[in-house]
């Protein structure tokens, strides 16, 4: 039964991880560690995740992506304050991004206030 399933391609981990991973990252704003967290626990091999995170989120910015997500969350907040910057943070951390990512963008909108 599931390999007639596969042969008419109705199973199929990359097909499913690429567009849900693409899915995510468009619609919840998702990064690369979230989606990657996800994946490895809806069974998708780590192979087929690090490809489809490649392909996938290849054509987004990650940095982009980022700030977009913290201008609409913290709209008007100011980031000199250590309380909102550990918010910020913390709301990109459980986004799946960098911390690398997180201490540039965190840095750059300091610098910008």
């Amino acid at each position: 039964m599931i390999e007639k399933l596969r042969s008419l391609n109705y199973i199929n981990d990359e097909s499913f991880a690429r567009n849900w991973a693409l899915s995510k990252a468009q619609n919840r704003g998702y990064g690369p560690r979230r989606i990657e967290q996800e994946l490895r626990t809806k069974g998708i091999g780590q192979s087929v995740i690090r490809e489809v995170i490649r392909e996938t989120l290849g054509q987004y910015d990650e940095m982009t992506q980022a700030r977009r997500l913290l201008t609409k969350r913290f709209r008007g907040e100011n980031f000199r304050d250590r309380q909102t910057q550990r918010r910020a943070a913390a709301f990109l951390q459980r986004r799946g991004y960098s911390n690398r990512v997180i201490s540039d963008l965190l840095r750059i909108s300091i610098e910008e206030e």
